[in-house]
């Protein structure tokens, strides 16, 4: 199974270049994986270059959870990650996603300067 980078994952979700999102398209019928470094740069890009609405942002993660062609590296970590921008989305997915990597690997707690993220079960701040 052949990685996508950001640019094909972000083509597949903006549909803003029709020639592209058609070679996106055709590129994941035949099965795609997508690293967390890719998932949440996208998710940036979404936010900050597109100006998504974090309803958006979870509804395009939503989607790419159950995508029938694609792969996310540790969903269960992408899923949670997106359980806790659910509920708290002025966070920002990058950093419940850190959290979530974090707490995968047993590294808990997560030391934030970030008074919000500290609130979260598992961080800390410093």
């Amino acid at each position: 199974m052949l990685a996508i980078d950001t640019n094909v994952l972000v083509r597949l979700l903006a549909r803003d270049d029709a020639k592209q999102a058609l070679a996106a398209d055709h590129t994941v019928a035949k099965g795609a994986w997508v690293s967390q470094l890719v998932l949440a740069e996208a998710v940036w890009v979404l936010d900050a270059v597109y100006a998504r609405s974090p309803k958006q942002l979870i509804a395009a993660l939503d989607l790419l959870l159950v995508h029938e062609h694609l792969v996310l590296q540790d969903a269960d970590v992408v899923s949670a990650a997106l359980t806790q921008f659910r509920a708290k989305p002025a966070l920002g997915f990058s950093d419940c996603l850190v959290l979530e990597i974090a707490r995968k690997a047993g590294h808990l707690p997560l030391a934030t300067f970030d008074k919000s993220l500290a609130k979260l079960t598992g961080a800390q701040k410093l």
